[in-house]
């Protein structure tokens, strides 16, 4: 590729990513303030149950979500983990994952009051809405590890075992007290604390990115493959 095309592409990729963490971090914010406007305790999801009059930010901060996402995504593509396990796909393909599962949380929200898809209260567009939301989370926190272990990334790598952690175990908690039906109002605060790390995580993640591009540094994480050395080369 000619230094004028991959200038050309590295600035565009540049530009999306900027936009990207721009698209999340203006999600974040209307979580945030739709949180705040409903004076009580709720689970994220709670937001965009019909009836809600914060419905519709709920579903524009999801899909700001997507787009952000995605575009953060394609810009990091070259990163890599170094562990076997975790280099069957790379990061960016985990997170364009959670964005699926986002995409249809935003359009199958759940019903009045978020009740449990169990018993009395089961509804299939609140199983649907759970699944999804539970998957995109898990989504987020497997990127999170990919990234954990990535190669030349070690500052990004440490920030990203830190908070792939602290949303497993925040947002994990969360779920066990909103099964249980215990101390709802702090289940929820659990869930927006870890909405709030993950969305936080994946704006430096883009940062960390475009920097990298900024300054002309390599996105991609380097082979850990040896050099194949042309046999005419090699010592005789």
């Amino acid at each position: 590729m000619s230094l004028h095309r991959r200038t050309r592409r590295e600035a565009v990729e540049l530009a999306g990513t900027i936009v990207g963490s721009c698209l999340v971090a203006a999600a974040l914010v209307i979580i945030w303030v739709a949180r705040q406007s409903a004076h009580r305790d709720l689970y994220v999801s709670e937001l965009g149950a019909r009836g809600e009059p914060t419905a519709h930010w709920f579903q524009s901060a999801l899909l700001l979500i997507v787009i952000g996402g995605s575009l953060i995504a394609y810009a990091g593509r070259g990163i890599r983990s170094r562990l076997p396990l975790l280099r069957a796909w790379t990061p960016a393909v985990s997170l364009w994952i959670g964005c699926g599962f986002f995409f249809v949380a935003s359009q199958v929200t759940c019903t009045e009051g978020c009740p449990l898809p169990v018993g009395d209260t089961f509804t299939w567009q609140d199983l649907i809405h759970t699944i999804v939301a539970v998957l995109a989370f898990a989504a987020a926190c497997w990127a999170m590890l990919q990234t954990s272990f990535a190669h030349g990334h070690r500052a990004l790598a440490l920030l990203s075992l830190t908070t792939g952690l602290a949303v497993a175990l925040i947002a994990g908690t969360g779920g066990i007290f909103s099964l249980a039906r215990f101390e709802a109002g702090f289940g929820s605060r659990l869930e927006l604390a870890a909405t709030t790390i993950a969305l936080g995580w994946l704006v430096i993640f883009a940062a960390v990115v475009a920097r990298r591009l900024a300054t002309g540094a390599a996105v991609a994480s380097p082979s850990d493959e040896p050099a194949v050395v042309p046999a005419a080369l090699e010592p005789v």
